[in-house]
């Protein structure tokens, strides 16, 4: 029985390509795998599937009883449900080590970096095995997205690294011309349901006991969002309602690089704590382009 490679939920870019890389890399190494995934691919992940002719892990709603490899989180929150019936036995990531346990030893490869991917080409180059020009191209996209096209603080000198080498086995000439075209993809709202778009890039955090949800939308130009903010910030409410302590949507403008948060939450000044500006429903942050790096450590420590 193959071991199941699975990302977190709400799948980005990073952990559906991740999710494929790793399977490839792992089966080539001895250890059979699949690609799954934790939910339907974004309109940008279709357009990066396509584009290099890559399939789409196939949905995944439990993971008893199988052999579990986590690419891109290792939150509880952000795992299966089911993952404690699994036997967990590899990590590929590039947050924060979370709370997953195991009762063996594992395979763990969690870098300070950009993206997974950026971890996944190293491993590649590390085992001496070929990528795929697919998977290349895959890779080198999902850096291109989780780095903002290297506007994100979170970029490492390993990012820039591993985009040069993967554009070449991937046979593209020029990656920012691809990051904006995969971007524009990215920031299509028209007709979107304001849930989809609260979800498109969510994640559940536990902060000192309480569940905190911080989604992330990211567009070229905030203006494209002015018409459906009133129903994104209706929905974000809703979505606390469902048992969160608080819950955060930024609305990331890449190319002004900032962020306009919105705001529901049990606890008013929490944001004030977080990031030292009075803020009601909403605030602009001006840098604040990474959930990861720039967002959540705050949160943390202003919850605690």
């Amino acid at each position: 029985m193959a071991a199941l490679v699975i990302g977190h939920k709400n799948p980005d870019t990073d952990s559906v390509i991740s999710a494929i890389a790793v399977a490839d890399l792992m089966s080539k190494r001895g250890t059979a795998c699949q690609a799954a995934a934790q939910g339907a691919p974004t309109p940008e992940t279709v357009f990066v599937l396509e584009k290099f002719g890559l399939k789409a892990p196939e949905v995944v709603t439990s993971v008893a009883g199988k052999q579990v490899v986590l690419v891109d989180h290792s939150d509880l929150p952000q795992a299966p449900a089911d993952l404690k019936d699994a036997e967990l036995i590899a990590v590929v990531d590039h947050h924060k080590l979370g709370d997953v346990t195991t009762s063996s030893p594992l395979l763990m490869w969690v870098w300070p970096v950009g993206c997974t991917c950026t971890v996944i080409k190293n491993m590649y180059d590390f085992y001496g095995i070929e990528i795929p020009k697919n998977i290349a191209g895959g890779l080198l996209c999902a850096i291109l997205s989780d780095t903002v096209i290297f506007k994100s603080p979170t970029t490492t000198d390993e990012d820039k690294k591993a985009v040069e080498g993967l554009a070449k086995i991937a046979g593209v000439t020029d990656y920012k011309a691809l990051g904006m075209d995969m971007f524009k993809v990215k920031s299509a709202v028209d007709g979107v349901p304001a849930r989809d778009l609260v979800f498109r890039d969510y994640k559940d955090f536990d902060m000192s006991g309480k569940k905190v949800g911080i989604g992330q939308l990211e567009v070229i130009d905030l203006a494209m969002l002015d018409g459906i903010k009133a129903e994104l910030a209706a929905e974000l409410a809703k979505v606390k309602g469902e048992g969160r302590h608080s819950a955060f949507l930024l609305l990331t403008d890449i190319m002004k690089e900032g962020s306009e948060m919105l705001i529901c939450t049990d606890c008013p000044d929490i944001v004030e704590k977080a990031f030292g500006v009075k803020a009601d429903k909403s605030v602009w942050l001006p840098k604040v382009m990474s959930r990861k790096k720039d967002v959540v450590p705050k949160f943390e420590a202003a919850f605690k």
